[in-house]
C-alpha cells in the first residue's frame, strides 16, 4: 500500500518543488567542487516535453548527479526497499523517485514511468537494473526499450563514471566525476511490443550508452582475445570464448599445426568431436599481434612460460587483460604463474583460473570454474564471458590460494594414483596428507582457507580423481608401475604438470620452512630416488614414537 500511494504521488504531484530545488541548489555546488564533475553533452537533453534518459549505473549518487544534467527535474526509479523509512521514503519521492521491485515485471512502476512521460517529464532509466562495478558495463534488460515504444519518447543515452570511487565505508571521497550525454534517439510508438520488439530495441540503445562510457575512458568490453596454446584447455577455453560472443585467435606452436586445425575444423588430438566456431581464427604463434587484443590467454603448462613470455609478453600492452590457465610453478624457482607474467609484462590485470574443469565436459555439460586475481574489473570480465559461454563462474581476490589449490590438487592426484597399488586406505592418506601440506603452506602465504575447500581446491580433486581422462592420475598409475617421468610423458601424448610441480613444491615448501614429509617423499619417487612401493609403505606406517627419558630420583 506504501508503494501504492509513492506512486500515485509520482504521476499525481511529482515533485516537492521547494524540497528539490534547495536539494538541488546545495548539491549542484558540491558536486562541481568537491568532485570535480564535469558535464558534456548536455545540449541533447531538451528542456522541455517528454523524454527517457538511459545510463549506466555504478552508485547511489548517479541520479543525483544525472539530475545535473537537465535544468528541470528528473524522475527515477529506486529499489522498493528504500522506501521502507517514512523520512526517506518522504524525501526521496519528494526528489523525483518512485519505487520499483526489482527483479520482477513491475507494471506499476511502468505505468508510473509512462504517466510522467505522458505530461511532458524526463525519465532516468538503468537498464542495467542494478549497480554494476567494477569493470566494463552490465548487461541491460529490455524494459527501457519497451518504455521508448509505447510512450515514443526521445531515449538520450548517458554514461557517468567516476561515482563507483567516491565512497568507501561511510566516507565520501573527493573524486573526478564525469558525465556524457548522445544525441538523442527515437523510435515509432508500437501499443504492446512484443519483447522481441523491446529487446531489439534496448539492443539499440545500450551501444550508444556503452559509445559515451569508453569516450569518458571506462572499460570496453572484451571483443578480442587470443589464445596461446592449443591443447586440450587452450582449444577450449577458445571455444567457450567464441560461444561468448568474442573474437577469438588460437595460436599454436607450429605453422604445420595451425594449417591441419584449419583444414580440420576440430582439434582432433586433444579435444576430438568439438568443431571449431566460426568466430575461432587459428593461426601460427609467431604471427600473433597481441596488441589488438583485449584480453590474451596463456594456455600452456607452467614450464613453458618463460618461452612463451619471453616470445611474447613484449606485446602485451597496458589496456590488455591476462588469463593464466596452467596449474603448477614456473620453474627454475618455483614461482606462481600469475606473479611470473605480472612481473614480466605491463599487462593492466592478471588472472589465474581453478576449479573442476576438464575441456570436453566442460563444453558439453558445464563446469564450475573460479577466476583469481586482485584486479576485480578483469575478474568480473572474465567471469561475465564463462557465464556467457554457458559456464559457472565466481571470482576471488585470493590468487596465490586459487593457484596454490591447483597444484595441491595435481599432486594430491598423483599421489593417490602413486599409493594406490598399497590400497585405498593408503590412496587416500596420501591424497589427503599431501593436500594438507600444500594448505598450511599456502595459508602462510597468506591464502584463504575457504579456497582449498571450495572449487579451486577439493571440487576440482575430485573432478581429476574421477575423470576418465586424468592425466595427473594416469601419470600417478604409471609412476607406480616404475616408468620414469620423460617415458610418462611420451605414454601420456601430453604434459601432467603435476610430475613438474612435485619437485619445485617440495622445494618451496622446505624453503618456507614447513614440514612436508608426503610432499618430499612423492618428489622423491617422482625424481627416482626412492620406489613408489618404498614411499607408499611409509604414508600409513606409525610415526615413530619419541623416546621417553625418566630422570633419576
Amino acid at each position: 500500500m506504501e508503494s501504492n500511494r509513492h506512486l500515485a504521488r509520482a504521476r499525481t504531484k511529482g515533485v516537492n518543488p521547494i524540497t528539490y530545488w534547495i536539494v538541488r541548489g546545495l548539491m549542484q555546488p558540491f558536486f562541481l567542487v568537491y568532485f570535480r564533475m564535469s558535464r558534456i553533452g548536455r545540449e541533447h537533453v531538451p528542456d522541455e516535453g517528454p523524454v527517457i534518459l538511459a545510463a549506466n549505473h555504478r552508485s547511489f549518487l548517479d541520479p543525483f548527479v544525472i539530475a545535473t544534467m537537465s535544468r528541470r527535474p528528473l524522475y527515477y526509479v529506486a529499489k522498493k526497499e528504500l522506501f521502507r523509512r517514512p523520512l526517506t521514503a518522504w524525501l526521496l519521492n519528494s526528489l523525483g523517485a518512485f519505487p520499483i521491485d526489482r527483479g520482477n515485471a513491475d507494471e506499476d512502476a511502468m505505468a508510473t514511468a509512462r504517466d510522467i512521460l505522458a505530461r511532458g517529464d524526463a525519465v532516468l532509466i538503468f537498464p542495467e537494473g542494478t549497480r554494476t562495478r567494477p569493470g566494463t558495463l552490465g548487461s541491460p534488460r529490455r524494459g527501457v526499450g519497451r518504455l521508448a515504444l509505447e510512450t515514443g519518447a526521445p531515449v538520450v543515452p548517458v554514461a557517468v563514471i567516476g561515482t563507483e570511487a567516491i565512497r568507501r565505508g561511510w566516507r565520501i571521497r573527493p573524486h573526478k566525476v564525469r558525465l556524457r550525454a548522445g544525441a538523442p534517439l527515437r523510435f515509432p510508438v508500437v501499443h504492446e511490443p512484443s519483447a522481441q520488439l523491446a529487446g531489439a530495441v534496448t539492443d539499440r540503445i545500450w551501444p550508444c550508452v556503452m559509445l559515451q562510457w569508453e569516450w569518458l575512458g571506462g572499460l570496453p568490453p572484451i571483443r578480442r582475445a587470443a589464445v596461446i596454446g592449443a591443447g586440450s584447455w587452450g582449444t577450449g577455453l577458445a571455444v567457450a570464448l567464441a560461444r561468448a560472443g568474442v573474437q577469438v585467435e588460437l595460436a599454436t606452436r607450429t605453422p604445420q599445426q595451425a594449417a591441419l586445425l584449419r583444414s580440420a575444423g576440430v582439434n582432433e588430438r586433444y579435444l576430438p568431436g568439438v568443431p571449431l566456431p566460426d568466430g575461432v581464427e587459428v593461426l601460427d604463434a609467431h604471427d600473433l599481434e597481441l596488441g589488438r587484443h583485449d584480453l590474451v590467454v596463456l594456455a600452456v603448462p607452467a614450464r613453458a612460460l618463460p618461452e612463451v613470455v619471453a616470445a611474447h609478453g613484449a606485446q602485451i600492452t597496458g589496456r590488455t587483460g591476462v588469463l593464466v590457465a596452467a596449474k603448477g610453478l614456473v620453474p627454475p624457482l618455483g614461482t606462481l604463474p600469475t606473479a611470473y607474467v605480472a612481473e614480466r609484462t605491463v599487462a593492466r590485470g592478471v588472472a589465474c583460473l581453478g576449479g573442476p574443469a576438464h575441456a570436453a565436459d566442460a563444453l558439453d555439460h558445464g563446469a564450475a570454474l573460479v577466476v583469481g586475481t586482485a584486479d576485480g574489473a578483469l575478474g568480473r570480465q572474465i567471469a561475465d564471458l564463462l557465464v556467457c559461454a554457458g559456464l559457472y563462474a565466481e571470482t576471488s581476490t585470493d590468487a596465490v590460494g586459487v593457484e596454490l589449490a591447483g597444484a595441491a590438487k595435481n599432486a594430491a592426484a598423483l599421489a593417490a594414483a602413486t599409493a594406490a597399488p598399497a590400497g585405498p586406505n593408503a590412496a587416500g592418506a596420501a591424497a589427503g596428507r599431501v593436500f594438507a601440506e600444500v594448505d598450511a603452506y599456502a595459508r602462510g602465504r597468506g591464502a584463504r582457507a575457504e579456497t582449498f575447500a571450495g572449487l579451486a581446491g577439493t571440487g576440482d580433486l575430485i573432478a581429476t580423481m574421477v575423470a576418465q581422462g586424468s592425466r595427473n592420475r594416469r601419470a600417478g598409475e604409471l609412476l607406480a608401475a616404475g616408468l620414469a617421468p620423460e617415458e610418462i610423458e611420451l605414454q601420456l601424448g601430453q604434459a601432467a604438470e603435476s610430475l613438474d610441480a612435485l619437485p619445485l613444491l617440495a622445494r618451496a615448501l622446505h624453503d618456507g620452512g614447513m614440514d612436508a614429509p608426503a610432499v618430499s617423499g612423492l618428489a622423491d619417487v617422482v625424481e627416482g630416488r626412492v620406489a613408489a612401493g618404498a614411499w607408499a609403505d611409509t604414508i600409513t606406517a606409525p610415526a615413530p614414537r619419541r623416546r621417553r627419558f625418566v630422570r633419576a630420583a
